[in-house]
């Protein structure tokens, strides 16, 4: 009984960060529009051919201490072969264990909540990904535009880079190679990502 006891804190304790979390964006002043944004990535197989995917389900925004949030749902990838679809799920990302992966980030400032209807800035930011078990911090190169009062977009300027390695994913690539029956796939891919924020009232 003692174990379980200190189990439960233990959990409590993982768990109580992200709930906090969730509890503060749910009065926060931006959230993710997730049908007006997008997610994607190119892989790359036989050396040359380039193919897009993206993943139909997000969630998230910026919460009021100007910390960002966004998760992206791994079931949901999306390569058009519904196929190839169920392999990554399961062979790649795991999806069984790792559900999502987690994009969080800190603002330095609030000067995106000043920007008018038609004001354009570049930011760069570091960037502190959770994927498939394990924490990266990635540099992006960001645009964003204030599309209204309340809405802004926010892009990558250059690509994220993901390599396979950092996120215990080779196994998973070469998984595919095999079962595809490729000569390589690369384990190193370009991810873009084009996100719609709304201001609530």
């Amino acid at each position: 009984m003692k174990e379980t006891a200190v189990w439960s804190r233990r959990v409590i304790a993982a768990l109580l960060p992200g709930l906090l979390f969730i509890t503060s964006l749910a009065q926060a002043e931006w959230v993710l529009v997730p049908e007006a944004s997008s997610v994607s990535f190119v892989s790359i197989k036989k050396g040359s051919v380039g193919e897009v995917h993206h993943f139909r389900s997000l969630a998230g925004g910026i919460d009021d201490a100007n910390r960002v949030r966004v998760e992206i749902d791994l079931g949901s990838v999306d390569s058009g072969i519904p196929v190839r679809d169920e392999r990554m799920r399961e062979w790649l990302f795991e999806t069984a264990s790792f559900p999502k992966a987690v994009v969080t980030a800190t603002l330095s400032d609030d000067t995106y909540r000043q920007m008018a209807a038609g004001d354009a800035a570049n930011a760069n930011l570091t960037l502190t990904l959770q994927l498939h078990g394990v924490s990266q911090t990635i540099q992006a190169a960001l645009v964003v535009v204030a599309l209204s009062a309340d809405d802004l977009l926010v892009t990558t300027r250059d690509p994220l880079i993901i390599n396979a390695a950092d996120f215990d994913l080779v196994k998973g690539v070469e998984k595919l190679r095999e079962v595809a029956n490729l000569p390589s796939i690369a384990t190193a891919v370009p991810v873009n990502f084009v996100l719609l924020l709304h201001r609530r009232k």
